[in-house]
């Protein structure tokens, strides 16, 4: 039978202090992810007695983690700068932290160079850019009509430990690839029964809708519509030669609400340069410095389904990992500590 406790032996105590990296996840399905990819479990340790949440304590090549996911039911900001200020009030020695699971990419054309061209099980990975810090609150201002937004909210940098390992990471994807696909292999050969969700969906069930062809009855799925029965509607995209996910970095829209219409992605796609939307980041990164990490489950539009959000979840999951094998320690441990809930950051 598989199971953490079969594959990831609990080792000898940590202390709280030894624990530099928190991983924030939204959904119980992204959590499992992460869990599945511990090098290591640890017991659990006494938290704050003002800390609700419920954390996985583990390794990952040599760094200490936390993962800690929303309560069940909640979603967006608020909650998530709730998780992210208890995890600090019982791991006081955090130095940084990691925002990972699922998002609604934010396709634009068709595109032979796979690195522009967003598809699903894709990942999305944010990064700085010319006036903002790589997350962007698209809800922040004012909505006005025709899905425009009078202001645009951008938030603060992730921590310079993680940009660098991102620029290394990316550098050695040009030479070597990535060990995502290694890692899910990983994953499902220690949790077999999962199998089937960690694996790619396939080309044939990844629809991209033009956009001014909205699903007409969310009360039923694609397929009872006959939705990817009509070509018309679907934008011709060539074939890719391998199923591996694509890294994307940019930019990521973060709200409070699911993004589920093609007329708004398109614009703020546009405008702005979004890759991908999601609901949590907002409450992070003005508070909790972090690195956004979205594995791509559906094109922000009303044909939404839910097939490819647990294959989303691992490989975003397994790009964290990747990431984390290639800091040193050492940098961790001569970074600034995250000050509890107040943005700012003291010496460690």
């Amino acid at each position: 039978m598989d199971g953490v406790l079969q594959q990831q032996p609990k080792t000898a105590r940590a202390r709280k202090n030894d624990y530099q990296v928190g991983w924030i996840c939204a959904l119980p399905l992204e959590a499992a992810a992460a869990t599945a990819l511990l090098d290591e479990e640890h017991p659990p340790l006494d938290q704050d007695p003002r800390d609700t949440n419920a954390y996985t304590l583990g390794r990952i090549g040599r760094h200490n983690v936390v993962i800690g996911c929303l309560p069940l039911g909640t979603v967006g900001e608020s909650p998530a700068t709730a998780v992210a200020k208890d995890m600090l009030r019982s791991f006081p020695n955090m130095k940084t932290g990691l925002m990972v699971g699922i998002g609604g990419g934010a396709p634009g054309p068709p595109n032979d160079d796979p690195e522009e061209d967003i598809r699903l099980g894709d990942i999305a990975v944010s990064k700085p850019g010319p006036g903002h810090g790589g997350v962007v609150q698209y809800d922040y201002g004012k909505t006005l009509s025709e899905g425009n937004f009078m202001n645009v909210g951008y938030l603060n940098r992730p921590p310079n430990v993680l940009l660098s390992a991102l620029t290394k990471l990316v550098s050695r994807h040009e030479l070597e690839g990535s060990t995502v696909p290694r890692h899910l292999d990983e994953m499902r050969t220690r949790y077999p029964r999962r199998t089937q969700d960690w694996q790619y969906q396939g080309a044939e069930n990844d629809h991209l809708y033009v956009e001014n062809f909205p699903h007409v009855d969310i009360s039923r799925s694609c397929k009872d519509l006959h939705c990817p029965d009509d070509n018309g509607r679907l934008v011709a995209r060539k074939p890719r030669a391998t199923e591996d996910p694509v890294i994307h970095c940019g930019l990521i829209a973060s709200g409070n609400q699911v993004m589920r219409d093609s007329v708004t992605r398109e614009k703020l796609r546009k405008k702005h340069g979004v890759l991908c939307f999601e609901m949590e980041a907002a409450g992070l990164n003005n508070n909790f410095p972090c690195l956004v990490i979205r594995g791509i489950c559906d094109y922000s539009d009303s044909h939404k389904s839910k097939r490819w959000q647990p294959y989303a979840a691992a490989v975003s999951a397994a790009f964290a990992k990747e990431l984390l094998q290639i800091i040193p320690v050492s940098q961790l441990d001569r970074a600034e500590r995250v000050e509890f809930i107040t943005g700012k950051s003291q010496s460690s």
